[in-house]
C-alpha cells in the first residue's frame, strides 16, 4: 500500500523487477533537473511531484518512491482510481498474463477504462462510502455511467461542479496525449480527488448572483419576512442590477448537518431569504417570499439548486485534482498512444452524459 512520510509526502514501495525499476526510471526521466524536452516538461503538470527514492533506516534495502500527497490539501478528500486504456497488459506480457488481465474485465478493450476503486464522503451522514475493484468490474456498458456518478454524489445531490472541472482536467491530459508520440502507457491510472466539504463560493446562476461577503450584519429584507435557521447564511439585499448578495459563513455541508439537529433545538439566528422574479427587461418586480418557515424539506431543494447546479463559467472553480499515476508499464514509442486516448475520450463522454442529465 501507500505509506505516509512525516514530511507530508507519500511513499510507494518499489515493485519487484522489472516493474519497480521501470517506474523509477520513468520518474527520473520526467523529473530530471536537466530535462529540456518540452513534452516531458508538460507532462509534469499531470503527475504527482517526485522527490526521489527513500529507504527507512531500519530497512535500507527497502526502496520507496517519494511522491506528492495529492490528497493533502483536502479536508474530506473524495478519491477515485480509474485505470485507462484498452489493454491492462503491456506488449511484453506473457500469454498467461494477457488471459488473466482480460478475464478480470473483458469490457476493458471496448470501454477503455476500469474503475479500480472509490472513496466518497457523504455530507448527510458525515461518513465515507468505499467501493473496491470488484465494484468497478461489475459495471457494464449500461451501468458504467450510474456507477461512476456515485463518485460525484454528496449524499444530498450530484456535484455537477466537480464533474465539469474533472472533464476540463481530463481534456488537458488528452491534449498532451494527442501531441506526443514518444511514450505508451499500459495499466496506468487517473487519480481523481475533490473536496467533499462544500465551501462557500461565488456563483452566478442564470440572472442571480450569490457573492460571498464575510462579516455582514444580520437583518431583514425590505419585506420583513424571516426564516429561522442556523448561523450559516444571511441573504441581505437585492441590488438594482438584479443580484442577490449572500454571506455564507460555513460550508453547506455543515449547514445541512446543523439542520438535522435543529429538530430538537431551535437556533438563535435567523435567515432572511427572498426569492425575486426577474422580468424580461431585467427589472426586479414584486417578490414572492419564502415566508416564516423553518428550514425544512420545502426549502432545502431550493438551496441545493443555488449551491450545486452551477453554470459553465464557475465550474472550473471546484477544488478538483486529476493526476496520472502508476507507471510500471510505460514504454518508448514512435506513435500516438491510441489505447490511452480511446479510454480518455470514452471517459469524457461518460462524464459529459452525467453532467448533461
Amino acid at each position: 500500500g501507500i505509506l505516509q512520510h512525516p514530511d507530508g509526502t507519500v511513499l510507494k514501495q518499489l515493485q519487484p523487477p522489472p516493474r519497480g525499476p521501470r517506474e523509477q526510471e520513468f520518474y527520473n526521466k520526467v523529473y530530471d533537473p536537466d530535462c529540456c524536452d518540452s513534452i516531458l516538461l508538460e507532462l509534469r503538470k499531470y503527475l504527482p511531484k517526485y522527490f526521489g527514492v527513500w529507504s527507512p533506516p531500519t530497512a535500507p534495502n527497502d526502496t520507496y518512491l517519494k511522491l506528492e500527497d495529492v490528497t493533502r490539501k483536502f479536508n474530506k478528500p473524495c478519491i477515485m482510481d480509474v485505470k485507462i486504456g484498452q489493454k491492462s497488459y503491456d506488449p511484453y506480457a506473457s500469454v498467461e498474463k494477457i488471459q488473466q488481465q482480460v478475464s478480470k474485465y473483458p469490457l476493458m478493450e471496448e470501454i477503455g477504462f476500469l474503475v479500480l476503486g472509490m472513496r466518497v464522503y457523504h455530507v448527510s451522514s458525515d461518513s465515507y462510502e468505499t467501493q473496491n475493484q470488484h465494484y468497478g468490474r461489475s459495471l457494464t456498458k449500461e451501468t458504467v455511467k450510474d456507477g461512476i456518478s456515485k463518485f460525484f454524489h454528496s449524499g444530498y445531490c450530484l456535484r455537477k461542479d466537480v464533474v465539469a472541472a474533472s472533464i476540463q482536467k481530463i481534456e488537458k491530459i488528452l491534449e498532451w496525449f494527442e501531441g506526443q508520440t514518444q511514450l505508451n502507457f499500459y495499466a496506468s491510472s487517473l487519480l481523481f480527488v475533490y473536496e467533499g466539504l462544500c465551501q462557500a463560493t461565488t456563483v452566478r446562476l442564470s440572472d442571480v448572483t450569490l457573492v460571498e461577503k464575510r462579516g455582514m450584519p444580520k437583518g431583514l429584507l425590505s419585506g420583513g419576512d424571516v426564516l429561522e435557521c442556523n448561523n450559516n447564511i444571511h441573504v441581505i439585499n437585492s441590488t438594482e442590477n438584479g443580484k442577490i448578495e449572500a454571506s455564507v459563513s460555513k460550508g453547506l455541508s455543515k449547514f445541512y448537518a446543523l439542520h438535522k439537529k435543529s429538530c430538537s433545538k431551535r437556533h438563535h439566528s435567523q435567515l432572511s431569504l427572498k426569492v425575486e422574479n426577474l422580468e424580461q427587461d431585467n427589472v426586479w418586480k414584486s417578490s414572492t417570499c419564502i415566508a416564516q418557515e423553518h428550514l425544512n424539506g420545502n426549502v432545502l431543494p431550493q438551496l441545493e439548486k443555488v449551491f450545486y447546479h452551477m453554470p459553465a463559467e464557475t465550474k472550473e472553480s471546484a477544488n478538483v485534482e486529476v493526476r496520472m499515476i502508476d507507471f510500471a508499464h510505460v514504454f518508448p514509442s514512435n506513435a500516438k498512444d491510441e489505447g490511452y486516448i480511446y479510454g480518455l475520450k470514452n471517459l469524457i463522454t461518460v462524464l459529459q452524459s452525467i453532467l448533461d442529465n
